[in-house]
């Protein structure tokens, strides 16, 4: 007997009719002999109709206010769920993300998880019963409800995985697995059955948008299988993509997909004063206001100043810019600026390591196309470059090609 998390995301459970669906195929793994926890999404489109809300009464409001709201959809969908599971003959239990005591800091709107009590949903199990948990949602030490950011729901089930030991984690989503790229971008977009962790990582924090990046670090550092299958396999014998720490990377296979990212702005600070501490003094305030920073790059000019651009995400890109200004203006900085219009384009692949030559491919590639590349920033596994966001699609397609993604069986 194994024990399985699965999630299901808001197009899985999108109508009561798509929820008895997945209510039959949760009795048909828990059939098999299996323990199941089930984490959902709220139902497709009722977080956008709750934001919709929000914004029309206090959209500055405050973000222990906004969690409250948000946390809301994925509670009638485990309410749904079990009742669902219960008219089938299979006992069933819901639980809220605070009910769990999925315990977080206090983040609200993008929190993070920190501690799990995990027996309450033992004693369910034992009994037979199929576990429903919302996820997206957490609880502080105070009772604040708290919600994980958008995709938060893959982390909750990844973590659950982690706090119960399950077997696997099985993410089921509209697409049955990863792809070598968005096949709505590159419509010859290969399907990939088996990808490392580390693979995975760097997709999802270069833009791909399969699983969230936080649930695969979870899955990373505590060596959580994860199976990205489709909840629109009725009888679960198509494809599907296993994500695990451990493979023998193919030696042939140089890059394994391409990831990018249409959500990220850059901003910019020049004419600063170089000294030692200025780059803290720069992105100090910007991590305070939790703006995550991705994309850096620092120049240093012959008359001791130093030009510093960074990249974050277009909705963090206004209150960033005013931070960055009032930050430049204190330093004596020459100037300020900020762009919306630009992109994240990103080769990924483990057998990078033992390849020389792929970068210089990519930046070859695109300048045969008169892409210009504005930022780059690498690892071992992976390159990944900003262009103005004019040029995205067709930066993608042509490196798919030049990399032979299309060809390759991966």
């Amino acid at each position: 007997m194994a024990l399985i998390v699965q999630k299901y995301g808001g197009t899985s459970v999108g109508t009561p009719e798509r929820i008895e669906a997945v209510a039959d195929r949760v009795i048909r793994w828990k059939q098999q002999g299996n323990d199941v926890i089930v984490v959902v999404s709220a139902m497709s489109g009722e977080t956008n109709k709750l934001v919709a809300l929000i914004n029309a009464i206090n959209p500055q409001g405050s973000g222990r206010e906004k969690d409250a709201i948000l946390s809301t959809g994925e509670q009638v969908t485990i309410g749904l769920l079990a009742m669902a599971l219960e008219k089938k003959g299979q006992p069933a239990r819901s639980y809220t993300g605070a009910q769990v005591r999925i315990l977080t800091d206090d983040a609200h709107t993008k929190a993070r998880i920190r501690d799990i009590d995990a027996e309450p949903i033992r004693k369910d199990l034992a009994d037979g019963k199929v576990v429903v948990v919302a996820g997206f949602q957490g609880v502080t030490e105070s009772g604040s409800i708290t919600t994980l950011g958008r995709g938060g729901s893959d982390t909750t089930g990844v973590a659950l995985a982690v706090a119960l030991k399950a077997d696997e984690c099985q993410i089921y989503t509209d697409v049955d697995g990863v792809y070598t790229t968005d096949p709505r971008v590159e419509p010859k977009a290969r399907h990939i059955p088996r990808l490392t962790l580390e693979e995975m990582l760097e997709m999802a924090s270069q833009g791909s948008k399969v699983l969230q990046i936080r649930s695969v670090e979870f899955a990373y550092k505590y060596d959580m299988p994860i199976r990205v299958l489709s909840s629109f396999d009725e009888f679960g014998q198509g494809k599907s993509t296993l994500v695990t720490r451990e493979e023998e990377v193919m030696e042939e296979v140089s890059v394994r997909g391409i990831a990018f990212n249409r959500d990220e702005a850059q901003l910019t600070v020049t004419g600063v004063p170089d000294r030692p501490g200025v780059a803290y003094q720069i992105l100090g305030p910007i991590s305070d206001a939790n703006i995550e920073v991705d994309m850096i790059v620092q120049n240093i000019g012959s008359d001791s100043s130093t030009d510093f651009t960074f990249t974050v995400h277009k909705n963090d890109y206004a209150k960033a810019r005013d931070i960055l200004c009032k930050t430049g203006e204190t330093l004596g900085a020459k100037q300020c600026t900020g762009d919306e219009n630009i992109a994240k384009v990103a080769i990924v692949g483990a057998g990078m390591r033992s390849h020389a030559g792929v970068a210089s491919k990519m930046f070859k590639t695109l300048a045969d196309e008169g892409i210009n590349i504005r930022m780059i920033s690498t690892s071992e596994i992976k390159v990944a470059v900003v262009v103005d966001e004019k040029y995205l699609e067709l930066a993608v397609r042509v490196l798919h090609q030049a990399f032979g993604l299309a060809q390759t069986a991966v």
